[in-house]
């Protein structure tokens, strides 16, 4: 039997609490019943002992650097003090790891970590909002994109604030383990099963206004008829409003159109039965509204990077019988 896949989270003085918080729920859950048995979690620090907080509390790290050598991914949580020097030791440990092999995630000013460490120079790259503009003057090599949820650059990966952080790792969990075990575990931390990187970061209206006129409604109505071939017109119809006026709104909500949102959702559906049904490639797109076999084959292949089929070989769930 494989071992697990080690996931090692690096914790720096001043880390930000909720951020170190989200690896070890995503990475370090250890209930087989709801799918995260995949990694090994461990978490370390410079050296060992406890780590302050800016909320007041310390945590208690029993590992040093070392523990990052046989760590197959690094996560970087952030730090509250960006004016804190980055130890050296920690730059070297991170580019040895990433030299031999290993993959390396930031979850919001965790960017700068790796910035220092020249692991972002010539990539694409993101952080909390309010920090990219200190990120792209510090790290002129570094190319920042402010408005996205998170950046995929294959090994190196960054997301942007907080919560952010819950969709990058799932979205890695997504690419190692496919989307029942994703989703498993998005419903045990109660959050949306995937949100791409490319979403907003700044949503403008987030919390629904006391008059209670949001779209959720018209949201659980679009998976409710995923199959059908909808259009921008029966969305705003069923919403009870102009086309114009529910784009405008759907994007103030979600952060990205409807008609990208439904894309999502249909490629992640696609995802779900390709794993755990036995549905032909040509069943799964009339299931997923893409009214043909070889529209889902080329939205698959842009979005996932694979046909259906070697999904399918890769990530189907085995038979409990």
């Amino acid at each position: 039997m494989a071992s697990a896949h080690r996931v090692v989270a690096l914790v720096l003085e001043t880390v930000v609490p909720f951020d170190l918080a989200v690896p070890c729920q995503v990475f370090g859950w250890g209930r087989p019943d709801l799918g995260a048995i995949r990694y090994a979690f461990a978490v370390c620090g410079v050296r060992r002992g406890t780590v302050r907080t800016p909320q007041g509390f310390g945590i208690e790290v029993r590992h040093g650097l070392h523990a990052l050598r046989d760590a197959d991914t690094i996560v970087v949580p952030g730090t509250s003090d960006l004016s804190r020097p980055i130890p050296r030791q920690v730059s070297a440990a991170l580019r040895e790891a990433y030299d031999r092999g290993a993959r390396l995630i930031s979850i919001c000013s965790g960017a700068f970590v790796l910035a220092e460490a020249g692991l972002l120079d010539g990539r694409r790259a993101t952080s909390h909002w309010q920090d990219a503009p200190l990120l792209a003057a510090r790290y002129p090599a570094v190319r920042v994109d402010p408005t996205v949820l998170f950046v995929d650059e294959g090994r190196v990966l960054t997301s942007a604030g907080i919560a952010a952080g819950i969709d990058l790792c799932l979205h890695v969990v997504l690419a190692d383990h496919g989307a029942a075990v994703a989703n498993a575990i998005a419903r045990r931390l109660v959050v949306a099963p995937y949100r791409g990187g490319g979403q907003a970061q700044y949503i403008e209206m987030p919390i629904p206004d006391p008059e209670g006129s949001t779209l959720e409604r018209t949201r659980e109505w679009i998976r409710r008829n995923i199959g059908q071939p909808l259009t921008i017109r029966e969305m705003a119809r069923h919403a009870r409003m102009s086309e114009r006026h529910f784009a405008r709104r759907f994007v103030e909500e979600a952060g990205i159109t409807p008609m990208q949102w439904l894309l999502r959702l249909r490629v992640n559906h696609a995802r779900e039965l390709l794993e755990r049904s036995d549905l032909l490639v040509k069943q799964v797109a009339a299931r997923t509204g893409w009214g043909s076999t070889l529209a889902l084959r080329e939205h698959f292949r842009r979005h996932v990077g694979t046909t259906p089929l070697a999904y399918r070989e890769a990530f189907r769930q085995p038979s409990r019988e």
